[in-house]
């Protein structure tokens, strides 16, 4: 859950640096497993790592603990809010760079009519009651997140102060994940307003782009009487490769292997592409991006394995075999295949792109 913030907080030209603060070592694994590069694990004290300690108590203890510039600017994020998008944090700083307010904080605007326990209207007229489209509503704060100034809450001990300024976000983001039944509605609205963009994207990929042993193969190695050394390849593959190609998408093979059979696949495929002996996959896809005018999530990449992560965890639709380590298969947001490698993955990979 916590991967949405920090995915969106990566993204923002304002966001120079991300604490997150836990006392958990596997949630810190997994963090730090997203490899985001402004991303810092802070160990919570013991005191302020229970039931009851208030967020406030983490922010002072982790301002205390750090030299900090006075007017550098803290934003609380809440990772119960997994809405909040990069153009949220970037259009709230646009309205808090304008100086007219000391903190801010987000709220959503609610159409519902309310009432007192003494039986009055709370915020409209009953005996005049509004159409909803004309009722300007009330704003109810989110949770999403709170900026203040590192000055201002050394002061005043709280995430909020001063003249406090409001950013309006859609209402779609009230909806904070604090027990399990706010799942159900959780997941429909992620893929409505969040995951859709991401689908967005993957109808974008312009290069594909596979591992070879444990992908395009079984990662078996065979070996003759003669000293000979096989592979196995799967027709399906070729066929899956030649469909994306017929459909104007480049194609090739990236591997850290210098085998002379590698290669002789490669051009029985006619692919576009075919790298090898890489140490390292993302700087050689980086540099074909820039050379090619096309961004990485522009890039389509299936691999299995720990050297295949780094370049799996950037690009814009990345996808692994059944049979692929357990690191590779947590990537946040990875294609699980169905199919193991050798047996048809990388096909299946690319129906899907062809479909999609």
């Amino acid at each position: 859950m916590v991967y949405w913030n920090l995915l969106a907080l990566e993204n923002s030209k304002n966001i120079h640096e991300i604490v997150l603060a836990t006392d958990c070592n596997e949630i810190a694994e997994t963090v730090l497993s997203f490899q985001f590069e402004k991303v810092k694990i802070y160990n919570r004290e013991p005191q302020n790592a229970n039931d009851t300690a208030s967020t406030e108590s983490v922010m002072l203890e982790y301002i205390g603990k750090n030299e900090l510039n006075a007017s550098d600017l803290f934003v609380l994020v809440q990772a119960t809010s997994p809405f909040t998008q990069t153009k949220h944090f970037d259009e709230a700083f646009e309205l808090f760079e304008q100086g007219k307010y000391d903190s801010m904080l987000t709220c959503v605007r609610i159409k519902r009519f309310f009432w007192n326990e003494n039986g009055t209207s709370a915020n409209y007229n009953y005996q005049n009651r509004p159409r909803r489209q004309d009722f300007d509503g009330e704003l109810m704060e989110n949770g999403a997140f709170y900026i203040n100034s590192i000055d201002n809450i050394k002061k005043y001990k709280n995430r909020l102060s001063g003249k406090i300024g409001i950013y309006e976000m859609p209402e779609y983001t009230s909806t904070e994940i604090d027990e399990e039944s706010d799942w159900i509605v959780a997941e429909s609205l992620m893929q409505k307003y969040v995951l859709t963009t991401e689908n967005e994207k993957k109808q974008t990929i312009k290069l594909f782009l596979t591992d070879v042993d444990g992908t395009l193969t079984d990662a078996g190695m065979y070996y003759s009487e003669n000293g000979d050394e096989l592979k196995k390849f799967s027709t399906y593959d070729g066929m899956g490769l030649r469909m994306l190609s017929e459909k104007g998408i480049l194609t090739g093979i990236i591997t850290s292997e210098t085998r002379e059979l590698n290669r002789r696949r490669a051009e029985k495929l006619k692919l576009d592409y075919y790298f090898y002996g890489d140490s390292s996959k993302l700087k050689t896809v980086t540099q074909l991006c820039s050379n090619l005018n096309i961004s990485l999530q522009n890039v389509a990449y299936i691999g299995d394995d720990v050297n295949d992560f780094e370049l799996l965890s950037n690009v814009g639709w990345a996808a692994c075999p059944a049979n692929s380590v357990s690191k590779i298969k947590n990537i946040p947001n990875i294609e699980l295949l169905q199919k193991k490698g050798g047996e048809g993955a990388v096909r299946e990979f690319a129906d899907l792109i062809l479909n999609s």
